[in-house]
């Protein structure tokens, strides 16, 4: 018989939908909506950022150094996040988090509009809105499991990798409509007014669980220290692994550290978790440079405007899309360790192929491959470790697996602008993917937990 707060939500999230079952919660599809329309709005922004960064300077040196200051706070910001995450509700931490980059978006739109920008006034502001999405990111991938039933959670990970992926789609497109009627200045503008809506949404909501209290503990699936899975366990009691304190205790910043800490060690005892953790840092770190250097490749290897921009950041979001969809469709997916391996591979891979194309369809087809393969490997990696750890780390250890790909992204933003002065955005992205599907390979020849997983 369906609970109370399933009836008012109209529909059990678990029964029934298909590949969409998710979006049968009202609460999910409000938090679904609100984030896909503010993402359209911030891959609008993308688009034309980067070409005004390249305008302002005409060098791929300070396109990596603009992907550096909007990276780099999470590396101070987003481990952090991750225990507020655990400690304070998620839904205000989310709201005070996107009033935040909304106003940054504002104040852009206006210095643009006014012909006031320069490139330190774009660093600054790109800095402020790292900030805000590093504190919030972990927040918004545990919140997704206080929306929905606890079996729904792999179906709501990949929808909500879904909207992401669509918005790299329809973001660019509508970046190319707005550039070409209103400016540069449009796409700010429309970016802005789009956190308008994911606010809207988190008012609205009413989550399923209290997200953020601790002491809400689930059974843990860990892994033993050899890998291997250890089993449903009994709830632990609040305060057993943070020294037989209460939940007021955790709500005192004093023990923000010591939380942080335990987060850590539970990592270390889980190989699955980490080694998930470390192939990401490394796709991270050098797979993804071609979305660094896009705009040099549109301009210098195939002589496009904005408009060729738009187009291969618009490919790589459709790839990126299916590559969504066919995650959620695959539900559940078995051996999603080999499944990580595989995509992570392929990845590194395709950017090779991506570097040396000459001809434009090939790298348009090859960039598309690349998005697919990025996305499915980083939303089966995240169903993976939200199915691998308990719910009282959960916000901890997603903080961890964001830190992955936004404390490392600024590094390698850095070494592709570097790289590409110095060599050329070929032998670059080249170098990159090879590195990447080495490292892959090894992990999978010496690390049997992953490929066991």
């Amino acid at each position: 018989m369906a609970t109370a707060e399933t009836a008012r939500r109209g529909a059990e999230p678990g029964r029934g939908g298909g590949m969409f079952r998710a979006l049968a919660g009202r609460e999910y599809r409000l938090f679904w909506a609100g984030a896909f329309l503010s993402n359209a709005g911030t891959w609008m922004q993308t688009v034309a950022q980067s070409w005004l960064v390249l305008e302002l300077t005409d060098s791929a040196l300070w396109l990596g150094f603009d992907n550096f200051m909007a990276t780099f706070p999470g590396l101070v910001l987003t481990l952090p996040g991750g225990v507020f995450a655990d400690l304070f509700d998620r839904r205000r931490l989310l709201l005070l988090t996107q009033v935040g980059a909304g106003l940054s978006a504002l104040a852009l739109a206006a210095l643009v509009a006014a012909g006031a920008v320069n490139i330190w006034a774009v660093l600054a502001l790109t800095f402020w809105t790292g900030c805000c999405y590093a504190v919030s990111g972990p927040a918004y991938l545990a919140m997704t499991a206080d929306l929905v039933e606890r079996r729904d959670l792999p179906n709501a990970v990949a929808l909500f990798t879904t909207q992401f992926q669509l918005s790299r789609v329809v973001g660019p497109l509508l970046a190319a409509l707005t550039i070409r009627h209103f400016g540069l200045a449009g796409c700010f503008f429309a970016n802005a007014l789009s956190y308008v809506a994911v606010v809207a949404g988190l008012a609205l909501m009413r989550p399923l669980k209290s997200g953020g209290r601790a002491g809400e503990e689930a059974n843990d699936p860990g892994e033993g220290a050899d890998g291997s899975e250890a089993g449903a366990t009994a709830a632990e009691p609040e305060g057993a692994a943070a020294g037989g304190e209460g939940a007021g205790a955790r709500r005192d910043w004093r023990g923000a550290w010591r939380d942080l800490l335990e987060g850590v060690a539970y990592v270390r005892t889980r190989p699955r978790v980490w080694l998930v953790l470390i192939c990401s840092v490394v796709l991270s770190l050098l797979g993804t440079s071609y979305l660094v250097l896009l705009p040099v490749v549109s301009r210098d290897r195939f002589g496009w405007g904005e408009s060729g921009l738009s187009l291969m950041m618009g490919v790589a979001g459709a790839g990126a899309l299916c590559g969504a969809l066919l995650v959620a469709h695959l539900g559940d997916i078995n051996r999603k360790g080999r499944f990580v391996l595989g995509a992570s591979l392929g990845t590194g891979l395709f950017v090779v192929g991506f570097g040396l194309a000459g001809w434009p369809a090939l790298a348009l087809a090859l960039l598309f491959v690349v998005g697919c393969l990025r996305v499915c490997f980083y939303a089966v990696g995240s169903t993976l470790l939200q199915q691998l750890v308990s719910d009282r780390m959960r916000g901890r250890v997603m903080s961890m697996w964001i830190l992955t790909f936004v404390g490392t992204m600024p590094f390698g933003s850095l070494l592709a602008g570097a790289a590409a002065v110095a060599y050329g955005e070929r032998p670059t992205l080249a170098a990159c993917g090879l590195v990447v599907a080495l490292f892959v390979l090894w992990v999978a020849l010496r690390r049997p937990q992953l490929r066991e997983a």
